[in-house]
């Protein structure tokens, strides 16, 4: 982004992450501390991470563009809106982030450091929705880059917020925040061994929605053409 550079891209990265990671893993520690009623905990976790993306958008978007997320970077390194020697940086920066984010979120609920996750989140339909969350997630994002670049942070939050209920994965989209959660055995974890699955199918929908936004948000010419042929 002009007028930052790298390292403090890098850190904005790392940070808003680890605020990201932390809000996802400490509302659903404090959602399921609230409530036995796994709707209502789902909301209030749902509402959190919804919420902070607006602020860490609007807050970090002028640094780093606030990708926060490996899929999203790996996206605009395509489109060579982030330099392609750089992306390497952002997901490491993005890593660690969450990775600090699932600590911090422990710490302040006096729990181990790290505990890997129980929870199972495997199959198809999981996979499928996150290829569809992300795919999501991705579009929204090109598109308001396209036509209301002030609005990006509100339509990324409400976005998620919608696809927490849509989605059976819940809406990780996010291979970056998918590592981090793996690493809490709370009410946002997910099993290490299903990762995999989970990170393929987040690639795939955010390159399937790049090519295909790429292409639609480009005006078309027949319309112009057949304006001429009538002269």
């Amino acid at each position: 982004m002009p007028g930052f550079d790298l390292p403090r891209r890098l850190v904005a990265e790392g940070l808003g992450t680890a605020m990201l990671v932390a809000t996802v893993v400490g509302s659903g520690i404090m959602a399921t501390s609230l409530t036995q009623d796994v709707g209502l905990a789902l909301l209030g976790n749902t509402l959190a991470t919804g919420a902070i993306l607006v602020v860490l958008i609007t807050v970090f978007g002028p640094i780093s563009g606030a990708h926060f997320n490996p899929a999203v970077s790996l996206i605009f390194a395509i489109s060579r809106d982030l330099p392609r020697r750089e992306l390497t940086g952002y997901v490491l920066a993005q890593i660690i982030g969450g990775v600090l984010g699932t600590i911090a979120a422990h710490l302040m609920f006096t729990l181990p450091l790290i505990e890997l996750s129980s929870k199972v989140r495997t199959g198809g339909a999981q996979w499928f929705s996150e290829g569809v969350a992300t795919f999501g997630l991705v579009a929204v994002i090109l598109a308001g880059i396209r036509f209301e670049q002030k609005a990006v942070p509100w339509l990324v939050g409400l976005y998620i917020i919608a696809a927490y209920w849509f989605t059976a994965s819940t809406s990780f989209a996010n291979p970056a925040v998918a590592l981090a959660r793996s690493l809490t055995d709370t009410f946002s974890g997910i099993r290490p061994v299903d990762l995999p699955g989970f990170w393929i199918a987040e690639l795939v929908g955010a390159i399937a929605a790049f090519f295909l936004f790429t292409w639609l948000l480009q005006p078309g010419v027949s319309s112009t053409v057949s304006s001429e042929a009538k002269l």
